[in-house]
């Protein structure tokens, strides 16, 4: 049985004219209703579409940000540890050998049998020299008789200059100083002229 014949028999006593009425009436309600939803339904849809398109840029940037917060810490750490174990320490290490090396070479000098010793330490000084010059390391050459520069030296003391001309300048290098690229890693020790 279908719902019309159900109402028809349900106001069997009524006249046809009142079941049509309250069956308009009832449409009327539900169409309106359906009307009501349909319209609000749209506006929650748009409403929710922007909270979702929200909530997803939310999380995009979230992300991104912590993306770039770990990266910014991860290349500060690789660079904190770049520095730590960069090259100039173990420069540094090394360049005492080289002196212990030049003070052999002058007091070797003074044996007649250490040719063979001399001969020895010159070509372990030339190689250790050769690595650092590979890696950038020089040596300070030919700074007697030039005017002193603080920049790259360091005067351990002055003495009266022999002629006028060296007045100012250096006179004796004790220790060589070495450069790594263009920074000083360690100051030239020299003797200046008054």
């Amino acid at each position: 049985m279908t719902e019309k014949e159900t109402m028809k028999d349900d106001h069997a006593g009524f006249p046809e004219q009142e079941v049509n009425q309250e069956e308009n009436i009832s449409n009327t309600n539900v169409k309106e209703s359906l009307t009501e939803e349909s319209s609000e339904s749209p506006e929650l849809s748009k409403e929710e579409k922007l909270q979702q398109e929200v909530d997803e840029l939310k999380d995009k940037y979230l992300r991104l940000y912590s993306e770039f917060e770990n990266y910014r810490r991860r290349t500060s750490k690789e660079r904190i540890d770049l520095i730590k174990t960069a090259s100039e320490e173990l420069m540094k290490e090394i360049l005492p050998v080289i002196d212990d090396f030049e003070r052999a070479f002058k007091a070797s000098e003074k044996e007649e049998d250490g040719t063979k010793i001399r001969e020895g330490n010159q070509l372990v000084f030339h190689k250790l020299v050769k690595i650092l010059e590979h890696k950038g390391v020089k040596v300070m050459d030919n700074l007697i008789g030039k005017p002193f520069d603080a920049d790259t030296q360091e005067a351990i003391t002055q003495i009266p200059a022999p002629t006028d001309e060296l007045k100012g300048k250096v006179i004796d290098v004790v220790e060589n100083g070495y450069t790594l690229g263009d920074k000083v890693i360690r100051f030239a020790k020299v003797v200046t002229g008054a």
